[in-house]
């Protein structure tokens, strides 16, 4: 059901990929509340994904981008700006990547050069967007930016490998770049810790399945699906929470306050 939460306001949706993607619900649910919209990924990922299918759908221009690439933030901001007719009210960061996982590498023995380019594509990707768009001054006053990010950034998941580090530098960019952006701009910054959800990433992820069902059960209320989050985000980018930033925001069913659950014991 729609409630025009986001009537007017102009987002930009980092991301999406197909129609497994996190980015790609937060995208249609917030055309469905009212905003305008543009998409953006790295150009490589729009070849090997759906987005002009989602872009067509929700009448969303696409504008590629590299987040590792300063030039083309400001381009994406740039063109944004023109195809939604002014400032930006809402951005959206769900970008991540690890090579040494792609490559099965083990924790204890990880490639650095792989491991640079995760934290660059994965958390200092976030860091070059809020740079982009404090020195474009290209977002509205109370406008609100959010990340996707994981408890393995608090902690410990064997096989996350170094994204868990990615993601708690991640976190920490949008406390202490949210400090700067609401005594200057008036602008939200926080991050949203969702449950293990069946993404075309994430289940690329060793051992997920079985991760998936455990942390099911071990949540009071269940995982968060990849449609909760996205309502979730909608609240956020809203004038509802208009005094909540530099938060790391659990959006897990409850897994993350729980010790152990009897329904994990059980068969």
């Amino acid at each position: 059901m729609a409630n025009n939460l986001l009537a007017g306001k102009k987002g930009i949706i980092f991301g999406a990929l197909d129609d497994k993607s996190i980015a790609w619900k937060i995208a249609e649910r917030c055309v469905e509340e009212g905003a305008q919209i543009t998409l953006t990924n790295a150009p490589v990922a729009l070849r090997f994904g759906q987005i002009d299918e989602l872009g067509k759908k929700l009448n969303a221009p696409i504008i590629p981008a590299d987040a590792t690439s300063m030039e083309d933030l400001e381009n994406l901001f740039t063109k944004s700006m023109e195809a939604l007719g002014g400032k930006i009210d809402f951005v959206l960061h769900s970008i991540g990547m690890s090579v040494n996982v792609r490559k099965k590498k083990s924790y204890t023995n990880l490639n650095y050069d792989f491991m640079h380019k995760t934290f660059d594509i994965s958390a200092m990707s976030f860091h070059r967007m809020m740079q982009t768009i404090w020195k474009l001054d290209a977002i509205n006053d109370g406008g609100s930016i959010l990340a996707l990010t994981y408890i393995a950034a608090q902690r410990v998941f064997p096989d996350y490998s170094e994204m868990a580090e990615s993601k708690a530098l991640l976190e920490s960019f949008a406390r202490s770049f949210g400090y700067h952006f609401g005594v200057e701009k008036n602008v939200r910054v926080n991050t949203v810790s969702q449950s293990p959800t069946w993404t075309t990433a994430g289940s690329g992820v060793k051992g997920f399945e079985e991760f998936f069902g455990y942390a099911d059960k071990m949540s009071p209320l269940g995982n968060a699906s990849a449609e909760s989050c996205a309502d979730y985000c909608v609240t956020l980018f809203s004038d509802f929470t208009r005094m909540v930033t530099m938060q790391n925001l659990y959006h897990d069913g409850g897994f993350s306050n729980m010790g152990m659950s009897p329904r994990v014991l059980e068969d």
